[in-house]
């Protein structure tokens, strides 16, 4: 069995209806979140809640091991996916490589002496002499 009850998963919205969201998880399993299992609130509008292609997390609270159907909720978990994508584009300065080609020896000064503080100091006599 490659679920287990209990266990929290990632899967997509697949469909939506006035009864509940379908959410698919790979080639062999799909599930079905029911209305009752969105939250202990009223649910006026499922597509308020998720859209369809959207990533989500489900508990699984029962598996039908026969057409690999889970039946799922997302009841008291935090269901929305974090997007790590939406990181921001990085803006180049008018300096370029100018900062970093200042900095670098700086920086590289800065290790070497903490480095001769730590109790090894064999390394860094090493790079000194080369």
């Amino acid at each position: 069995m490659k679920y287990k009850e209990g266990e929290i998963i990632k899967g997509t919205v697949t469909g939506i209806e006035s009864y509940g969201i379908f959410v698919s998880f790979d080639e062999f399993y799909s599930g079905l979140i029911h209305i009752s299992e969105i939250s202990d609130n009223y649910v006026k509008n499922i597509h308020d809640i998720v859209k369809v292609g959207e990533t989500i997390y489900v508990k699984i609270i029962g598996i039908d091991t026969i057409s690999n159907h889970l039946i799922l909720s997302i009841k008291g978990i935090s269901y929305k996916v974090k997007e790590h994508q939406l990181k921001k584009k990085i803006k180049e300065t008018s300096l370029g490589f100018k900062t970093l080609k200042y900095n670098l020896p700086i920086w590289i000064e800065k290790s070497v002496k903490k480095l001769e503080k730590s109790s090894d100091c064999t390394f860094v006599n090493d790079v000194k002499q080369k």
